[in-house]
């Protein structure tokens, strides 16, 4: 019997060696039809896919990094999971402004619905999350419609949006190019808080430690659960992740993305 067991085991771990084996990563993918040469520079993603995937549930994947720095790349959480992983760079602030930026997140899911099929995703199963200001970028983009709208793409064909420790009043970056300070609570139309509707896609809110938080993260997020909820949505949720601060949330959250994704999916 011990040795069945064995012999059982060593075979789940080879088709799990196998199946991890047939991922592959394909990196600086063009995603936009605008041509200058900061453009061709910085508006590529990377795509994480199965060699013979088909209707896979798809993450787009934005980073974060203050709308003034960071890079693309694929959370190793997320790899090998049974996902497609798009991981989308953007243009960054001061190179260009907020709306730049929130345009070039746009492409990059509208590219995703409209090319994804190729590479064994399914376009009615996209998810869309990020950290930080990837998790702003998310939220604008599936809250304020125009913005995919331009690009022929209903934002309420995406699956749900997860963003992780995103701003939802008007991003910091964005407030300094106003003169406003860290410190100061603003809302104008470059704050997903502005747009909270009852009919978005699933919404899940996660972040860190309220006390560990960058200025209040959490608490102006609770804020945007809660008019969500007051807006009559029937799908919004919010984790706090105690112990963990702004940088570190990242990683266990991942494991509540997957969670929520698998919630999501069996209720389709």
């Amino acid at each position: 019997m011990k040795r069945l067991l064995l012999t059982l085991f060593s075979l789940l771990t080879l088709m799990t060696i196998i199946a991890q084996s047939q991922y592959s990563t394909q990196f600086d993918i063009f995603y936009s039809s605008k041509t200058d040469d900061y453009s061709k520079e910085r508006l590529k993603l990377d795509i994480h896919h199965h060699a013979e995937g088909k209707d896979m549930p798809v993450i787009v994947w934005f980073h974060g990094g203050g709308l003034t720095g960071g890079n693309k790349f694929i959370p190793g959480e997320l790899m090998d999971h049974g996902y497609v992983v798009v991981a989308p760079n953007y243009r960054l602030i001061p190179n260009v402004d907020v709306e730049q930026c929130i345009d070039d997140a746009a492409e990059a899911v509208a590219w995703t619905f409209k090319n994804i099929e190729r590479y064994g995703g399914d376009p009615k199963r996209i998810f869309v999350s990020g950290h930080s200001a990837g998790g702003y970028l998310t939220s604008m983009i599936g809250l304020e419609k125009k913005w995919l709208d331009k690009y022929g793409v209903d934002a309420d064909s995406i699956a749900a949006l997860i963003p992780y420790s995103g701003q939802v009043i008007t991003h910091f970056s964005d407030r300094k190019s106003k003169g406003i300070g860290e410190l100061t609570p603003y809302v104008d139309n470059h704050a997903p808080l502005f747009h909270v509707r009852k009919d978005c896609p699933p919404y899940i809110i996660i972040t860190g430690d309220a006390e560990q938080e960058l200025y209040g993260r959490y608490e102006e997020n609770l804020y945007m659960w809660r008019m969500m909820k007051l807006a009559g949505h029937p799908d919004v949720r919010i984790y706090k992740l105690d112990g963990y601060n702004h940088g570190d949330m990242a990683s266990p959250a991942h494991h509540i993305m997957k969670q929520e994704i698998s919630r999501i999916l069996s209720e389709k």
